[in-house]
């Protein structure tokens, strides 16, 4: 499907009668002509459109003016996740931010949003689209469009605590989502992690935002989270600067420090990639040996039954 947004484009220059051609849309989408050439074939072979070249006019039309495209429906519930995801990319900033900003703009094609794409063939990190986060950004969404105070219920490191919020709008930083705004009671500005979020509660109660006195909630540093490192003995020696989307610290012969962020996400990459031996941290091995042990556990009761 990632292709649909070129053919749609392309459609459209054969109804206003321009005989588009390989050339016009490898130009268009900074493809190659080989990739336009594709795009093509497939809206030919897959898509059945009678298209037709016309050799006067160097480019293609159809040959039965009723043909249209079929229609490619998406739920809301996947459009709220394209929209995250979207989110998420934009504000990318580290290794290839720009080809993953390319990315942010592609999702952002299928949701409804002027922007630009590229064909990218680069690995990218992933983001989880927990539906209870997707379901708070949706309700702090609502929440910031119409200056409503919202009850918070909130967890971080001091433990879990209720107030009134006023949200302002939203940053991200590679695996976290924030949302900005301020507390009333007392008043002082706030970043808080969507995560860290346990319940919201809408208000009627409406607040006045004041650019000029909130102006300083945007100018704060956000967070620094520092990285894990993992010390892992590889097959051979990755000469690349990242090891399956993860960045590579330093390498001593096939031993790489692997930095990563997020140990859920990290543990089930072990899973499914090539290792020989995990050298370090030790809770990181501990993890894996009690999710082994359970694996096994339940697979005992399994033949046992």
């Amino acid at each position: 499907m990632s292709n649909m947004h070129r053919i749609h484009w392309f459609d459209e220059q054969i109804r206003s009668g321009r005989y588009p051609n390989s050339s016009l849309l490898a130009r268009e989408f900074e493809i190659s002509r080989r990739q336009a050439q594709r795009d093509i074939e497939y809206m030919a072979a897959t898509l059945r459109a009678p298209l037709v070249y016309m050799a006067k006019y160097r480019g293609y039309c159809y040959e039965d003016q009723t043909y249209r495209l079929p229609q490619l429906y998406m739920t809301e519930e996947e459009q709220r996740v394209l929209k995250y995801l979207a989110h998420r990319y934009r504000h990318y900033d580290y290794d290839r931010s720009d080809a993953v900003k390319r990315v942010a703009h592609l999702l952002e094609r299928f949701t409804e949003e002027d922007s630009e794409s590229e064909c990218i063939q680069e690995v990218f990190p992933s983001f989880s689209a927990a539906p209870r986060q997707l379901q708070y950004r949706e309700l702090l969404s609502h929440a910031i469009k119409e200056s409503r105070v919202v009850h918070m219920h909130y967890q971080d490191h001091e433990g879990e605590r209720q107030f009134p919020f006023c949200p302002l709008g939203f940053i991200s930083r590679f695996n976290a989502d924030y949302v900005a705004g301020y507390e009333t009671d007392p008043l002082q500005n706030m970043l808080l992690r969507l995560e860290g979020v346990r319940r919201i509660r809408l208000s009627d109660e409406r607040f006045v935002c004041d650019a000029a006195a909130n102006q300083s909630i945007w100018e704060r540093p956000l967070p620094v989270r520092k990285p894990f490192l993992a010390e892992i003995l590889l097959p051979e020696i990755c000469d690349a600067d990242m090891w399956m989307g993860y960045r590579i610290r330093e390498r001593k012969d096939r031993v790489h420090t692997i930095e990563f962020y997020d140990a859920d996400t990290f543990e089930e990459h072990l899973f499914t990639s090539e290792w020989e031996e995990l050298l370090a941290p030790k809770w990181l091995r501990q993890r894996l040996q009690n999710h082994i042990a359970r694996m096994a556990a339940r697979l005992d009761r399994t033949n046992g039954s």
